[in-house]
């Protein structure tokens, strides 16, 4: 297959592949940890924040991986691997893609366990499983379903099970129909559960506490944490977009089609700010409680609640939602290159993938009871599965998928596939070659922990060093381009 072949496979329009993206990108963590990030950063000066870094880093970012799914229309790595060939690099190249599709794997293996506790809620919501007076009962009934392995596996296994069928089916017949009525859905959920808090009481506070206009409370921990849930909020350097991106056809645009996808995800991210917050207020509980707030505080909330054994159904079935949709996108790109690189079937590469991905995610499931000690530096399998993904594979994926794009590949790719203004591909070329590593190797540094970073207080130094790279990299690039591109 050359690079501009069409696949078997495309989206049926622009919004399938919206949709899809959409997704991958709207998890569990957008569900509490933007919204918690906004009212812990300064409000309405953190969301402003974000919006800089969506623009700057995670927009960017994400065109170039569309644009490396497109052109060379394959799985990561393939596609990775016939971009470079088009401009006269080796096959080296495609080990980027590899990082991608192994670290999608990889988030997925414990991202099925956490997903299962959002079905486990579920029937406990349906079944009245979560009665208690007190975070602490909370607490407990939490506890006792990560410690059995049985229950606690059975919930992963049918995460992992439903999440191969939909995959199984196609790109058209499974992830694009099912995400048709999926994200519609958790839409028109949100919405319900926002309607409801306008009116049950803490709404008010719930607005003041998301949109607040208070700069002094964004430090420089807020201005990274925002850089930092830019570039994973939307799903970037984990296999999926890129292999969403195989799927896009040749007449729909990248840049609108990103713009899309980002606008989409800060919205969904701040509905459910609006939707969840008021009942935590409306109680009196403390919103910067993390997972404990959906699964601990939040369940509490909905007890005192009118109608609240139904709302808490609503969202529990939202929260599942969320969770599949993020599934899905991130096994594509492993099936994508079965069915490529091994010849399989759609369907025998779905289910074999799924079996890898259940032994895997058995282990991480283990973690929270009969292997809870069986750790290597202090970390569990869980917790070095989260680690070497987000603090290593991703953040260097990302890094190295823009210097690609950047310095390393014939432009005219990128302008084909882009189809930008003189003025936009130039704004573009900007960003992947300076402003998004830079971000991304500051996110990288901070997760790493190896230095203090205070952009708040030196962001002048950050500015100078930024100009001064990019000065000196438009002075190199013409003769760096001559000699590895040719």
């Amino acid at each position: 297959m050359t690079a501009r072949q069409q696949p078997k496979n495309l989206w049926i329009g622009r919004w399938g592949f919206v949709l899809a993206a959409t997704g991958s990108a709207v998890g569990l963590g957008n569900i509490w940890k933007f919204p918690y990030m906004t009212g812990e950063y300064g409000g309405g000066a953190f969301v402003l924040v974000y919006l800089a870094c969506i623009l700057c880093i995670g927009i960017p970012a994400m065109m170039t991986e569309i644009a490396f799914g497109r052109r060379g229309r394959g799985s990561p790595i393939d596609a990775v691997k016939r971009v470079a060939q088009e401009s006269g690099r080796g096959k080296i190249w495609s080990g980027f893609g590899w990082m991608s599709m192994l670290a999608g794997f990889m988030i997925l293996s414990f991202y099925v366990v956490v997903a299962g506790w959002s079905l486990a809620y579920l029937w406990k919501a349906i079944s009245g499983g979560l009665q208690g007076g007190s975070v602490e009962d909370m607490a407990a009934i939490f506890g006792a379903n990560n410690a059995n392995p049985l229950t606690l596996g059975a919930w992963s296994t049918l995460v992992t099970v439903v999440t191969m069928f939909i995959v199984g089916k196609g790109v058209q017949e499974g992830i694009e129909r099912s995400m048709r009525w999926m994200m519609p859905g958790m839409v028109l959920l949100l919405l319900a559960m926002i309607v409801y808090a306008m009116f049950s009481g803490g709404f008010g506070e719930a607005v003041t506490f998301l949109f607040s206009f208070e700069v002094g409370k964004l430090s420089s921990a807020g201005l990274l944490a925002a850089m930092g849930h830019a570039f994973f909020t939307l799903s970037l350097s984990a296999g999926a977009i890129m292999a969403y991106g195989a799927y896009l056809p040749d007449s729909k645009s990248i840049a609108r089609t990103t713009f899309t996808v980002a606008i989409c995800d800060t919205l969904i991210a701040l509905m459910a700010g609006l939707a969840i917050f008021p009942a935590i207020f409306a109680n009196g509980m403390d919103p910067a409680s993390g997972p404990g707030l959906i699964f601990m505080s939040l369940p509490l909330a909905f007890q005192q609640m009118p109608l609240g054994n139904v709302l808490q159904v609503i969202f529990f079935v939202m929260l599942s939602v969320a969770a599949l949709t993020s599934a899905v996108s991130m096994i594509e790109a492993t099936v994508a290159w079965l069915t490529e690189r091994k010849g399989m079937s759609r369907k025998r590469a779905a289910w074999s993938s799924g079996i890898v991905l259940w032994l895997l995610s058995t282990l991480a499931m283990l973690s929270f009871n009969l292997g809870a000690d069986w750790t290597l530096a202090g970390k569990t399998v869980f917790d070095w599965l989260d680690y070497l993904t987000s603090r290593w594979m991703m953040p260097l994926g990302g890094l190295g998928l823009c210097l690609m794009a950047g310095f390393l590949l014939r432009d005219e790719i990128f302008r084909d596939e882009l189809r930008l203004s003189r003025r936009q591909h130039a704004l573009w070329l900007l960003m992947v070659r300076y402003v998004s590593p830079l971000g991304i190797v500051l996110i990288f540094i901070d997760a790493l922990g190896v230095m203090s970073i205070d952009i708040g207080s030196q962001w002048p130094w950050f500015l100078a060093v930024l100009v001064a790279i990019t000065v000196l990299g438009e002075m190199l690039s013409p003769r760096v381009r001559r000699q590895l591109v040719g």
